[in-house]
Order: C-alpha cells, then structure tokens, then sequence
C-alpha cells in the first residue's frame, strides 16, 4: 500500500481514502472532481481592512507633510508637523510588514471554500472542503495519483 497523503482528517492511499470521517474504497468512486464553493464575503472585507490599516498611517504622515508645506506657520511648528508626519510613515514600516503577512495567508487561504467531490454508487458525495488552498492542492493532486494509480493497475489485472 502506497500512501499520496496523510494529515490528522485525511488519508489516501493507493487502496482508498479516508476524508471527513469516511472510508472508501477507490473502486467505489465512479467519478472526481472539483469545484469552488460561495464566496466568503467576510474573508474578502478582511483583506480590505488590512489594506486600509496598512494605508492610514502613510497617509497621516502625507496629510501631515502637506500641512506643513501649504500653512504659513513658524519655522518650529513646520519642523515639528514634517517630523511628526516622516516619523508616522516610519512607525508604519513595521506595522506594515506584519499587515501584508496577515494580507499573504489571507490570499493563501482563499475567498471560496474549494470542494472535491465525488460519485460513490450513484450519489454525489463531498468528499472534503477546505479553505486553505495549499492542502487543498496537495490532497486533491494525492487522490489523482491514486486514482490514476487504480486505473493503471486495474489495466494490468485485465
């Protein structure tokens, strides 16, 4: 037995699979594939808040500078709103690069929820759903390697 994937929910191998809580064998599925589920609103609201958190403080700082250049104030108050501004641009450098991490798992993780199903003895099973795209992909290339394994061996029986 040759094992393609294997993770705390789901196993594949080269006689069957075990996703959701469910064994089957390969022979039982007639038919695979995939699909993408809903958008989850939420997921892509949550990357435009990033993005916003990520802008603001650049722009405080710009809105700051500007100030400084277009008001006709003392040298000291001009000096201090420049400062103020270039120091909030640099306090948002780090900030920054946390929120655009936060902005990368997001992307990884995805808008829609990915889905394989699959015809077990007639009926259409989902057989898994995930957000996250990567085990997503790594599972879904696992049960084609099987599957595809399945037929090559099924060929050679007959």
């Amino acid at each position: 037995m040759i094992t393609y994937y294997r993770d705390g929910d789901v196993l594949v191998t080269s006689t069957g699979i075990r996703m959701d809580g469910r064994d089957y064998r390969l022979s039982e599925l007639a038919r695979v594939w995939h699909s993408r589920g809903r958008r989850q609103w939420s997921a892509v609201a949550g990357r435009g808040v990033l993005g916003l958190a990520v802008l603001v403080p650049v722009l405080i700082g710009a809105i700051g500078i500007s100030i400084a250049v277009l008001v006709e104030a003392s040298t000291a108050v001009t000096i201090a709103l420049v400062g103020g501004g270039i120091l909030i641009g640099l306090v948002a450098l780090p900030l920054a690069d946390v929120l655009l991490e936060f902005v990368d798992r997001s992307h990884d993780r995805g808008s829609h929820p990915l889905e394989i199903w699959a015809e077990v003895r007639g009926t259409r099973v989902l057989l898994l759903r995930s957000n996250n795209r990567q085990r997503f992909g790594q599972i879904y290339r696992a049960l084609q390697r099987a599957l595809d394994q399945d037929t090559v061996s099924q060929g050679d029986q007959a």
